[in-house]
């Protein structure tokens, strides 16, 4: 549960600091809101059709050789999750200034005030579609439907709040930090798909295990009990991991830095 909560807590923050960007750019206009909030609905909408077709791919697939399916879903995952964690770090605040901008071009009446909305709409499908591919990849790894409808209302709950928080500007301070922390935690999660995902792969006969089991720490911390479970998904623990496994995760993990050092010390790329 916590996993699919900590995806869907950043993605809904994220949608919310759009929509609270545009909201106090454009205070007192009328309609902003209203076009806000429309293109909060149609976005929506179209997550939950991209949602549909998730299922119906995965219920398809179960004939299909089932542990390349969640291989691929795992790495689809993971790529996302690290171009994403990558991208913001280096436009983040970049996307925010736009979004001032295009409120006072909206509110000074050089803008149509649907932008409001078709930025929304965009925003809107685009975190949308991460939760589901997230959330897929998450129930590839073991995670019950349940447990991620669970994770998924506290974190839709969570980060709603938040950004009402942020609104109302009680969270200037630390939504930079807060934002830092579910960072790391998405690179760890990156990190622990593709382990998972080589997993898959080496039981369809695909990649080799090279040493299996690489350690044995069952009688310590098992996979079996909710601790373990929790870091499984949430860090790609296992207590039993193969070679294959370590090495992709640690490969991952140097990927996901070396990009993340080659953006800090290139800003300049940013208005390119």
């Amino acid at each position: 549960m916590l996993p699919v909560a900590i995806i869907v807590f950043r993605e809904v923050l994220e949608i919310t600091l759009v929509f609270t960007v545009l909201l106090v750019s454009t205070r007192g206009l009328a309609g902003g809101a209203k076009a806000a909030w429309m293109g909060v609905f149609f976005g929506g909408l179209g997550a939950c059709v991209v949602a549909y077709f998730a299922a119906a791919i995965s219920s398809f697939a179960e004939g299909m050789g089932q542990e390349l399916f969640n291989a691929v879903v795992l790495f689809l995952a993971a790529v996302l999750i690290t171009w994403h964690t990558v991208w913001m770090s280096q436009h983040g605040r970049e996307m925010a200034l736009h979004l001032k901008e295009v409120g006072r071009l909206v509110k000074r009446g050089e803008k149509p005030v649907y932008i409001l909305a078709i930025i929304m709409t965009v925003a809107t499908l685009r975190e949308g579609s991460e939760i589901v591919l997230f959330t897929c990849g998450l129930l590839a790894q073991g995670v019950s439907v349940p447990e991620a409808l669970g994770g998924g209302i506290l974190g839709l709950a969570a980060g709603a709040f938040t950004g009402v928080l942020l609104y109302y500007g009680l969270l200037q301070v630390s939504s930079k930090r807060l934002f830092g922390l579910t960072s790391w935690l998405l690179i760890l999660l990156a990190a622990g798909m593709v382990a998972q995902a080589v997993g898959f792969l080496s039981a369809a006969g695909w990649v080799p295990e090279i040493v299996s089991p690489l350690w044995d720490s069952s009688m310590f911390l098992s996979e079996k009990n909710l601790l373990g479970k929790i870091l499984h998904t949430l860090i790609g623990y296992s207590d039993r991991p193969t070679g294959a496994q370590v090495i992709a995760y640690l490969a991952t993990l140097g990927v996901i830095f070396l990009l993340l050092k080659f953006v800090k010390n290139h800003p300049s790329s940013q208005g390119k």
